[in-house]
């Protein structure tokens, strides 16, 4: 056989069969490429499910190369899957509730936990109940935040109003630097903010109120459009099991997945201990007390937008069956 025909051969060879591997052996698939968009910059504990389960290749293992990218808060996140600009995203589980009423086709797929993301701590030097709280200083990261929604809510369990307190919007790194600082005397936090505080101000004595305890808000959450889940329900589902993996390996065992977060967010190398304690807490105060993982609960939810409706926070009620999917989580 000459050479021409021998090459000939050859290329038959691998139109017809791929690329030659070892008997027995699977031929090697390329990861798919996907973006997911999350509220704030991924180096941010909050988003330690994420970040373990890209360090421990649970993507990977789903057939994804999974690039994060931060978007300017979960409404904008919404806004933007919604548009088709990334498949999946992070927010929080009523975020849909704001987004849904004009005119933004997402839904939330999934639920990271089964309690609040959001706390409200107190200088316990200055006051121990909501009540007291009355004329006094409370930080909050934005006025358009879930985080002072939640305040919103837990202040109106006790017959109070943002008229009865003094709230401040002062970002997410000041929510926790004044209220350590003795400038605040409360503030509407995430678990992250109170690690964060009790490490700059270790004399100060915390009291924690979960939102849960008086306003059932919601944990983080997934988010897809209508579109991604009705032409690709697939890919939404790998998404969903590989983060909810991350979480799971969080409430399993808190120090083993601070190391490996540590190792996938350089930014805070040195702090696995810290880490551990952010953890810790969000197994205590968010992740808990879901019967299945990632599932959301329709009457919270439906009792949030009712909430919302009520503070004029949204002005139309969408039907809660188009607000989330538990199809994703079973």
């Amino acid at each position: 056989m000459n050479k021409i025909a021998r090459s000939a051969l050859a290329s038959l060879a691998l139109a017809v069969g791929g690329l030659a591997t070892p008997a027995g052996l699977p031929v090697a698939h390329a990861a798919e490429a996907v973006t997911y968009l999350l509220p704030a910059p991924a180096s941010l504990p909050a988003f330690g499910p994420w970040m373990v389960a890209k360090a421990r290749g649970y993507y990977a293992d789903e057939g994804l190369d999974v690039t994060f990218q931060a978007a300017k808060g979960g409404v904008d996140v919404a806004k933007q899957v919604g548009a088709g600009n990334a498949p999946v995203g992070g927010a929080i589980g009523d975020t849909p509730i704001l987004v849904r009423a004009n005119g933004v086709p997402v839904k939330a797929v999934a639920v990271l936990g089964g309690h609040s993301l959001t706390q409200l701590v107190l200088d316990a030097d200055k006051a121990k109940t909501i009540k007291d709280l009355k004329g006094k200083v409370i930080t909050t990261m934005a006025y358009q935040d879930t985080t002072y929604f939640s305040l919103l809510g837990m202040l109106a369990s006790q017959g109070m109003s943002k008229d009865d307190v003094n709230a401040q919007a002062v970002g997410p790194v000041n929510v926790w630097k004044l209220f350590a600082a003795g400038q605040a005397d409360a503030m509407a936090a995430v678990p992250d903010w109170i690690q964060f505080a009790s490490a700059q101000n270790k004399g100060m004595k915390l009291e924690i109120i979960p939102s849960d305890t008086y306003f059932k808000s919601m944990a983080q959450a997934i988010i897809a459009s209508d579109e991604i889940i009705a032409k690709n329900p697939e890919l939404v589902k790998k998404l969903v099991r590989a983060t909810l993996r991350g979480m799971k390996a969080i409430m399993d065992d808190p120090k083993a997945a601070a190391i490996d977060y540590v190792k996938a967010v350089p930014e805070n190398a040195g702090r696995e201990a810290a880490m551990t304690e952010v953890f810790e807490l969000y197994n205590k105060y968010v992740y808990a007390d879901q019967k299945v993982l990632g599932e959301m609960d329709e009457k919270r939810l439906s009792e949030l937008q009712d909430f919302y409706l009520k503070q004029d926070i949204v002005r139309q009620k969408t039907p809660v069956a188009d607000l989330y999917t538990n199809q994703f989580v079973k």
